[in-house]
């Protein structure tokens, strides 16, 4: 009788850890998404003072779950020149463990993309930084992640 109110007493403690363990596990923090390329690079808008450029960042979700974007505030630079800001609100589902897209519109000052474009045309290749943050979640849950990204890219005419 005594061994049986022990486990008894035991009951609401292993209910306690097994429960943990579940929340624990389901709420672990994302592993970093990982930058795979860029596609569909165009000039929306050419203008003298300031333009808008568009272009799609391709990514791949390592987690076992599935996550969604909520927003972007990311800086961009060429060749260590600052080409432009893009902040922009987003409901994009990230499948588990796949490949997904970002499509992002950049404000430009105009005469980086002047400055840029005379020294890639002597260059294929440039370097890429991307700076800022992303906001991800999961079930209306979401937290800021840092990005920090640098690059070398070719480029072709």
């Amino acid at each position: 009788m005594n061994n049986l109110v022990r486990k008894a007493s035991l009951l609401p403690f292993i209910a306690w850890v097994f429960f943990s363990g579940i929340l624990m596990t389901g709420c672990r923090t994302p592993q970093e998404l990982v930058y795979k390329d860029f596609k569909n690079f165009s000039v929306q808008r050419l203008g003298f003072a300031d333009s808008e450029i568009k272009m799609d960042l391709i990514y791949y979700n390592p987690n076992n779950f599935g996550l969604q974007l909520k927003r972007t505030d990311l800086d961009i630079f060429i060749d260590g020149t600052y080409l432009g800001k893009t902040s922009q609100e987003f409901q994009i589902n990230i499948p588990k463990r796949g490949d997904f897209t970002i499509p992002l519109v950049v404000a430009v000052d105009s005469k980086n993309i002047f400055k840029n474009a005379v020294s890639t045309l002597f260059n294929k290749e440039v370097t890429v930084k991307v700076t800022g943050k992303v906001k991800v979640g999961k079930a209306n849950v979401f937290k800021s992640f840092p990005v920090n990204y640098e690059g070398k890219h070719n480029i072709s005419f």
